[in-house]
């Protein structure tokens, strides 16, 4: 009994060791699974602490960074780029010093062509800041037109800033056949197969009234004689696709006047119209600068007219096959001959004394040559438009330059104003007449007649061709009249084109009616399609 005993109280343990263990085990796995637990929440609340939104900056930690940013060591950015922008302007003037010597110090020639440059691009910069609420932006061409004007014209700066006439006049020159080739290139034959009633009236009809209104006016206010009346009456002719084209985009872009085509009416009457005050005064400007008698004039002035259609239809055919499509780099070598062909044309017009030719020959050689480009030709266009912006702040600054305020006398400004004046107030009539039973209402026809004020590009182009002809001549009454052209040209851009570009963005959502966004596509397409 006793072993028996022994033997059972000796087990005793045993049997109690079991539960124990088992409760170790069941405590260790119940650890090890809080454990699992544990990191499982640990993770879990990581995760929901990660997609927490983030405290939103504050101010002052946003003007730390944006300083940070700007002030970088090495400098990015904003800072990056002006310093960048700086060392590739003296870059430039340091090139053509060590070129040229002199030429390019204070005083030189070519001084002072780079800082018009220069001056001329920061101030349409400059205007570029300039935004109004609900309005379109000012064009930059009038900042360009004032840099050249405030540089002309301050006392200390215009000492050390001189250029030559035959230089300036050589460089207008050059932008001017740019300018014809991207009108020519910008005709749409199918377009003008298909030109209705309106667009034609549109183009042709205000152009041609306000021309001989402005010549009546000129020739009786102030003493020009007929044919530079209508010298400078075609000079005011023509409208500006550089402030009508951005600023019909915008309202075509709120879906203003796309029912009735407003905006697409406008962006295809103003090339018509452009190049028909371009012909306008080229003819003009060969009958001025004849002997002979009047119907001499004429005669001369219809054969220059003739002679140049017939030589830009002949270059014009030549381009459409050489270079062949075969030939690499094809859109270059197209660009090159066009560009280069323009200007021989406008120069050698002058050169051989038929001034009046050398425009329409490049207008008609650039159009047939894009007849025969087709589609292709918007790849020319492209390299045009890059030579264009290099141009248009000479072009813009160089006719601000030639305005000096202590040559002008205050009759003929004020003249020049009022013959300004009435001729637009002529035109406003007109165009609201010519726009009359084509199924606008009188909303849209008022909107119309002052969105076809703005002047800039044409009057630039042209403006100062007549008294560079003059200066050619040595007639110091020549030259007068070409002042005073000059002169109305000058102030046709200072005020036309920044009051029309208000007008435009004022009028706009006012008097348009306004319409769906399926329609505003549509428009959308249609406005492309007037820009290629």
């Amino acid at each position: 009994m006793g072993n028996e005993d022994n033997a059972i109280q000796s087990n005793e343990p045993e049997v109690n060791s079991t539960p124990s263990t088992a409760n170790k085990t069941e405590e260790s796995t119940a650890m090890d699974l809080k454990g699992i637990d544990g990191n499982e929440t640990i993770e879990e609340s990581a995760l929901l602490k990660s997609s927490e939104p983030s405290p939103e900056p504050t101010p002052e930690s946003l003007r730390r960074e944006k300083l940070r940013q700007i002030f970088a060591c090495p400098p990015r950015g904003i800072l990056d780029r002006i310093i960048t922008n700086v060392t590739m302007l003296i870059l430039v003037w340091a090139v053509v010093w060590s070129v040229t010597g002199n030429e390019c110090l204070p005083g030189g020639n070519i001084f002072g062509i780079l800082t018009l440059f220069f001056c001329a691009m920061i101030g349409g910069k400059l205007l570029g800041f300039v935004k109004l609420p609900t309005l379109p932006p000012l064009p930059p061409l009038l900042g360009m037109l004032l840099a050249g004007f405030l540089l002309r014209n301050i006392p200390v700066i215009s000492d050390k800033i001189q250029i030559k006439h035959t230089w300036s006049a050589s460089l207008r020159s050059i932008a001017l056949s740019i300018i014809l080739v991207r009108a020519g290139l910008g005709l749409d034959s199918k377009a003008l197969r298909k030109l209705k009633a309106v667009c034609l009236r549109l183009s042709m009809g205000p152009c041609l009234v306000e021309a001989c209104s402005s010549a009546v006016l000129a020739h009786f206010l102030m003493n020009l004689p007929w044919q530079w009346g209508f010298i400078l009456g075609f000079v005011l002719g023509a409208v500006s696709p550089a402030v009508v084209v951005p600023s019909m985009l915008i309202l075509q872009g709120g879906g203003y006047g796309i029912e009735k085509g407003v905006p697409t009416l406008l962006m295809a009457a103003g090339s018509f119209d452009d190049i028909l005050a371009i012909t306008g005064f080229n003819t003009c400007l060969g009958m001025a600068f004849s002997t002979g008698s009047t119907i001499y004039n004429v005669l001369s002035g219809l054969l220059e007219m003739i002679a140049g259609m017939a030589a830009g239809s002949l270059l014009g055919f030549f381009l459409q096959y050489f270079p062949s499509r075969d030939q690499r780099k094809l859109k270059w070598k197209r660009a090159y001959l066009l560009l280069g062909l323009a200007v021989f044309a406008i120069f050698g017009s002058m050169f051989f004394g038929f001034p009046g030719s050398g425009g329409l020959c490049t207008l008609v050689m650039a159009f047939f040559a894009g007849i025969g480009w087709s589609s292709e030709k918007t790849h020319v266009e492209k390299i045009i438009a890059i030579s264009w912006d290099i141009f248009q702040p000479l072009l813009f600054g160089l006719i601000g330059a030639e305005v000096s305020i202590t040559s002008l006398r205050p009759e003929t400004v004020g003249l020049c104003v009022v013959t300004l004046g009435i001729a637009l107030l002529i035109r406003i009539v007109t165009t609201f007449l010519m726009v009359s039973f084509a199924g606008f209402n009188i909303k849209e026809k008022i909107f119309i007649s002052f969105a076809w004020l703005p002047k800039a590009t044409v009057q630039a182009a042209i403006g100062s061709v007549a008294l560079d002809t003059a200066r050619k001549h040595g007639d110091e009454q020549l030259e007068m009249y070409g002042m005073d052209v000059l002169t109305v040209a000058f102030l046709a851009i200072l005020i036309t084109a920044p009051v029309g570009s208000l007008l435009i963005g004022l009028l706009g959502p006012r008097l348009l009616q306004k319409a769906e966004q399926s329609q505003i596509k549509v428009g959308e397409g249609r406005e492309s399609r007037i820009q290629m």
